[in-house]
């Protein structure tokens, strides 16, 4: 085609077929694309099926065919099987041997006997150095052991045969020390030092020379325990110097067996002392047994830091345990857990002159002082609880009559301690170590208010100690109290609640001592709620103090009422002023965060009236309306509307127990007072949202007093009160009806029903006595044949009323 032709030149070439045509062409080629797809189609279904079909068999074939031998897995290793076999030999040769030297050895002469043992035991100690030649280390292990066990039986055999006579016990000393001095040499030979038993079993022989060699002697507890230490601080010495790892663990363990059997038995005698010469021997153990950690403490390598901290600790404790057993007598016997805590707290003045000290061997000296101060405040734990809890006794004896003093006033059911006057000093010293030690800048504002608890605890401790007269403690106790209301005033929240719970507790002690007088009860009361009441003008200490304040003065009145010798529902009204203060102040308290607790304390103080003022009933009716009223009062605020259904229930109920009270047996007079403020509830909320069912709006108010009255409208026999209360009901239905609500409907059309029943009953059954026995059944049988002519009929009419019911309110 020449490249001058254009491109509408080859638009105007092209063939179209006519439109019939072209459609006749689309149609059988449509025609031919379908029969290819239910070819393919079907085929796909074909092979589907035979793929399905040969996954069942092979999945049948596979359930039914033998699961495949696995090669057995061996559950032990080569090396353990080893190891067990050579243990096994060598406990068996061992025992072999014993059996041989304790039973077979009398049917030899001394010659065969030495050359039977000799000749054994030098195989056995020299066969490890050729198995270690060959590479056999594990069975010379074995055989090694078996040579160090023959040794132990040519000692016994040597006892038994040349020295029958001797002691046990100075021989068994002097034979372990010569087979730990053995064992010890053969483990360093060339040939043997390749062997990790013999060394081990030499450290432990060396536990027993110095103990048996005590025991031998017959020496007294005191060289037993030193005999211990002394061993103990050679296996420290060996732990710390000897590189090898079993012999440092069996090192370890000796000198922690040794040294704890050491310690134990010198701080019984410290203990058990009778005599400062006594004491002073037992300190002196107390004092090794103290060396001996610390210098472990101090050489124990880095990686060991916890491990030296616990010794540094010890090392503190058997410190102040040895010097507080020697000095217990040079003071009183009530003086003794002060002594000790003298040296506790010179524990941490030693580490300021000890600047040399590793840091983890300060740390644990400081925990050893710790230790003892925390022991002293357990001591002095007791005499706080009983001045803390002891006053409680008198509420068992309120008025009974002012104790002598202070001390009286606090041990009312429990014995005074006699070591109570050592208490404080406790508590003071405690208190200057957290005061002025304490550096750290996390701990530090912690130890600050420990030591303000501590120093409360000791002015609490001192009325009592010291026997002040009961007005005098009395005073102490309140001027602490307002001290403490004072110092919570800070901006600290620890602090505040430290000084507020402080203030709590004293408040509560002052409240218990002061209710032996009359006289004091009633001015402690006057003092404690005006205390917090005028804490409370500080806005942090309002939800603490506003609280307490009226919790004293529900308290006050009825200390006031029981003074003056009211009644307890008299005493009521003046507990009643509570839950109206506490309304008045709750919603001005709110930027406060305090309304929620005011508005508890006087919920509680209402709650309080009301137990007063069960006994007589018209006072009570009086305290429910007021409780109510203040309810209602309450209520007005937006945020506490639900408060209102409270007002309605106290006004309900103060009806009711001022009807009960003038004995009125009418149950309308009980229903009424809760039927009309329902329904007036009801007749509110339906105008704020007129889709209220009238089942939820009216329901509950129409039968609190139907159904009672309907009740008793059955059992009266007198005619006005079926009148009335059908009256009532068929009014209650025309307005129903008038308004087309459900509720007023169905409740008084059915009230109104039944009343009618009930009043026509005596008639219908004086006609049903006149009729003839077979009149009932005709009339039944009359009426079905009606109701059956009509029946499509009635039920249209029956379908008509519910859809009207239906579309009620």
């Amino acid at each position: 085609m020449p490249c001058g032709v254009t491109r509408t030149t080859l638009l105007a070439m092209t063939h179209f077929p006519p439109p019939a045509e072209e459609l006749r062409l689309l149609d059988a080629e449509l025609r031919q694309l379908d029969s290819r797809r239910t070819q393919l189609l079907a085929r796909r279904a074909w092979l589907v099926a035979a793929l399905q079909q040969t996954q069942q068999q092979a999945t049948a074939q596979a359930q039914t065919r033998p699961p495949s031998a696995a090669p057995p897995r061996p559950e032990t290793a080569a090396p353990s099987v080893q190891n067990v076999l050579l243990v096994l030999g060598g406990v068996l040769l061992t025992l072999a041997a014993a059996v041989f030297t304790l039973v077979s050895w009398g049917h030899m002469g001394i010659t065969g006997r030495a050359l039977v043992l000799g000749a054994v035991t030098l195989a056995a100690l020299a066969g490890p150095a050729l198995l270690l030649q060959r590479g056999l280390r594990s069975t010379a292990e074995s055989v090694a052991g078996l040579g160090l066990a023959l040794t132990v039986l040519d000692a016994y055999a040597l006892h038994e045969a040349a020295l029958p006579g001797t002691d046990a016990a100075g021989y068994a000393a002097a034979a372990a020390a010569v087979l730990a001095g053995l064992w010890s040499a053969y483990g360093l030979l060339p040939a043997t030092a390749a062997l990790r038993l013999p060394l081990p079993c030499a450290l432990a022989a060396a536990q027993f020379p110095l103990l048996l060699w005590a025991l031998s002697a017959d020496a007294g507890p005191y060289v037993i325990s030193a005999a211990l230490l002394v061993t103990a601080g050679l296996d420290t010495v060996v732990a710390l110097r000897v590189t090898a790892a079993s012999v440092r663990i069996c090192a370890v363990v000796g000198a922690y067996a040794t040294g704890g059997c050491g310690v134990l038995g010198a701080g019984w005698l410290s203990v058990t002392a009778d005599g400062p010469g006594a004491a002073a021997r037992a300190g002196a153990l107390l004092l090794l047994a103290a060396a001996i950690a610390l210098c472990a403490a101090w050489r124990v390598p880095g990686p060991g830091a916890w491990h030296a901290l616990g010794l540094a600790a010890a090392s503190g404790l058997l410190t102040v345990g040895a010097l507080g057993g020697v000095a217990r007598f040079a003071v009183p016997a009530e003086w003794a857990v002060p002594a000790h805590l003298v040296f506790g707290v010179a524990l941490l003045a030693g580490l300021r002159a000890g600047r040399l000290l590793p840091d983890t061997v300060r740390h644990g000296v400081t925990w050893a002082s710790a230790a003892v101060q925390a022991l002293a405040l357990l001591w002095a734990l007791p005499v706080v609880a009983l001045v803390v809890m002891g006053p409680a006794g008198w509420l068992g004896r309120v008025w009974s009559g002012a104790p002598s003093d202070a001390r009286a006033a606090v041990a009312v059911e429990a014995p005074w301690p006699s070591d109570a006057a050592a208490a404080p000093v406790v508590l003071l010293a405690v208190a200057a170590v957290l005061a002025l030690a304490v550096r750290g800048e996390q701990w530090r504002p912690r130890a600050r208010l420990g030591a303000l608890g501590l120093l409360w605890a000791a002015a609490l401790l001192l009325p009592a100690i010291l026997a002040v007269p009961h007005l005098a403690g009395m005073s102490v106790l309140a001027v602490m109290t307002a001290a403490a209301l004072y110092l919570s005033r800070t901006t600290t929240s620890g602090a505040r609640v430290t000084a507020l719970v402080l203030a709590l507790v004293t408040a509560v002690d002052l409240t218990l001592v002061s209710l032996a007088s009359q006289t004091a009860t009633l001015v402690v009361l006057s003092v404690l709620t005006a205390l917090p009441a005028a804490a409370s003008w500080r806005t942090s200490l309002v939800p603490f103090t506003a609280p307490a304040a009226l919790v004293y003065a529900a308290a006050l009145g009825s200390a006031t009422g029981a003074a003056a010798d009211w009644p307890p529902a008299r005493t009521a009204l003046l507990v009643l002023a509570v839950p109206v203060a506490a309304a008045l102040l709750a919603p001005r308290l709110a930027a406060c965060r305090a309304t929620v607790p005011v508005e508890a304390v006087g919920a509680a103080a209402g709650l309080l009236a009301v137990g007063l003022a069960l006994p007589d009933p018209p006072m009570l009716a009086l305290v429910l309306a007021s409780c109510g009223v203040v309810a209602a009062g309450t209520a007005l605020r937006p945020d506490r509307r639900p408060v209102g259904y409270a007002a309605t229930a106290l006004f309900v109920l103060a009806a009711w127990v001022r009807l009960a009270a003038w004995e009125v047996g009418m149950p309308e007079a009980y229903t009424l007072p809760v039927t009309v403020p329902a329904l007036l509830v009801g007749v509110l909320r339906r105008r704020r949202d007129p889709q209220v069912s009238s089942w939820t709006a009216y329901g509950a108010g129409l039968a609190a007093t139907l159904l009672p009255s309907l009740v008793a409208a059955w059992g009266d026999p007198h005619w006005t009160r079926p009148l009335l209360l059908g009256t009532g009901a068929l009014l209650v239905a025309l307005l129903g009806a008038r308004h087309h609500l459900q509720a007023p409907l169905v409740l008084g059309g059915s009230v109104l029903a039944l009343v009618t029943l009930h009043e026509l009953a005596p008639y219908i059954v004086q006609v049903t006595g006149a009729l003839p026995r077979w009149a009932p059944p005709a009339l039944a049988g009359l009426l079905l044949l009606a109701l059956g002519a009509t029946y499509e009929q009635r039920i249209r009419d029956v379908r008509r009323v519910r859809e009207v019911l239906g579309r009620m309110n």
